[in-house]
């Protein structure tokens, strides 16, 4: 079947499967290698990505599901060489340690912010129990998250 998705604001189009799940036509089909397969389960979130603004587990969405949908990757956060202000502060938290994890952390980071722009750590921590993270302890990821929102927050006064 053809599908056609938008994917960080180009239009993607290629044959697939029936079955082809949303995280293999994005690695296989449109090579956009930063969305992670992780477990196949949904267990993980190492495969999240934004569709139409919100955070999915692209392997629980077939590729057909996101027909004439719009999807962003870790890719296509940035804009350019510049990075999004949640992959800033990432950086600047040090929100990382292996990096497996931090493509859909960032992604699910990102949709949580839009919802509550003004999160507490608790809202945080809740908001991303959905991904999984086996090298940092959290801290540091909740504490990007929490920078984000503020240097956002500080952005719009």
């Amino acid at each position: 079947m053809q599908v056609s998705i938008n994917v960080n604001g180009g239009q993607q189009s290629h044959e697939v499967e029936d079955r082809t799940l949303l995280v293999q036509y994005l690695r296989d089909d449109c090579g956009l290698t930063g969305t992670n397969i992780g477990c196949d389960t949904t267990s993980c979130g190492a495969c999240t990505v934004l569709l139409d603004g919100e955070s999915v587990k692209s392997c629980t969405v077939l590729a057909a599901q996101a027909e004439g949908q719009d999807v962003t990757t870790i890719e296509g956060l940035g804009e350019g060489e510049e990075l999004h202000p949640m992959q800033r502060a990432f950086q600047k938290e040090h929100g990382l340690q292996c990096g497996y994890c931090t493509p859909g952390m960032v992604m699910a980071s990102v949709s949580l912010v839009e919802e509550n722009p003004n999160p507490t750590e608790e809202q945080v921590r809740s908001g991303l129990e959905g991904n999984l993270c086996r090298c940092t302890g959290y801290h540091n990821i909740v504490q990007a998250v929490l920078t984000a929102a503020k240097e956002k927050q500080g952005a719009a006064e």
